[in-house]
């Protein structure tokens, strides 16, 4: 269902998940998602960032053309390796959200896009992002809530169950809809939450749904002839123009108490 990746699949598959991220970081809404998170975390010439789950890099590099000190962490070496030949001007390190590599109150903004639903304990994370914020740093988390999905489609009941399907596939799933919670939990103060949906009619979208389909199959969660018949729903809508994919994003920021 979804324009952002699940959980990082294994290494024979982490050159297409790169690939992925790029589709991810060009699909409609999210070069003004990416904007949106920058200013609201004041970023400007001579602001600390660090960008948590950064994959191939973009956020910081954007970040850095605004004037700020931006480094990227990830989990993933390859995902690092790759951040360092496009941007060979900025900082990127290989880490944990939960074991960041830097000092107490080393940053003035924080930002994890996409992060948190892959993390078994998203709030070890945000216990992290307080500790390395200076007094009066910013936190931006951006996600989607993955149960949270709008499919025009002929059986809506088969459609809950395929998307719900797929969201169980996820570690967190419904971490989104915790974000003001889990930035409260710990300590943040003038906490706020903004929601922006991103709209798919194209035909060649298709492909986002029909996987969710072939998800919810191996789960068990449908049989096949449903998830033929589901498909085939939506094969038509895109074939006569009447696709439609909405994926609402949450966005929640957050202040260092001082």
């Amino acid at each position: 269902m979804s324009i952002t990746p699940a959980a990082r699949p294994g290494r024979e598959r982490r050159p297409s998940l790169l690939a992925v991220l790029d589709a991810v970081d060009r699909a409609p809404g999210a070069a003004a998602l990416r904007a949106r998170s920058y200013e609201l975390l004041g970023v400007a010439a001579g602001t600390r960032l660090i960008d948590v789950g950064c994959g191939g890099g973009l956020a910081v590099a954007e970040a850095g053309a605004l004037g700020a000190f931006a480094s990227g962490v990830d989990r993933d070496e390859e995902m690092i390796t790759e951040a360092r030949r496009r941007h060979p001007g900025h900082a990127f390190s290989v880490a944990e959200a939960t074991a960041l590599p830097c000092e107490d109150g080393a940053w003035d903004a924080y930002r994890a896009d996409k992060v948190l639903h892959e993390l078994p304990d998203p709030g070890a994370a945000l216990a992290e992002a307080y500790r390395v914020l200076a007094p009066g740093g910013r936190a931006v988390l951006t996600g989607q809530d993955w149960d949270t999905c709008v499919l025009d489609a002929e059986d809506g009941s088969l459609t809950r169950t395929i998307v719900h399907a797929r969201a169980d596939l996820v570690t967190g799933p419904r971490v989104a809809r915790r974000f003001r919670g889990l930035l409260l939990d710990h300590g943040f103060d003038e906490v706020e939450v903004e929601v922006s949906t991103a709209v798919l009619t194209d035909a060649h979208r298709l492909p986002l749904v029909t996987g969710l389909a072939e998800s919810a199959v191996r789960t068990g969660a449908v049989t096949p002839a449903q998830a033929a018949a589901w498909t085939a729903d939506q094969s038509e809508r895109a074939a006569t123009n009447r696709f439609f994919l909405a994926i609402p994003f949450f966005t929640a920021s957050g202040t260092r108490g001082r």
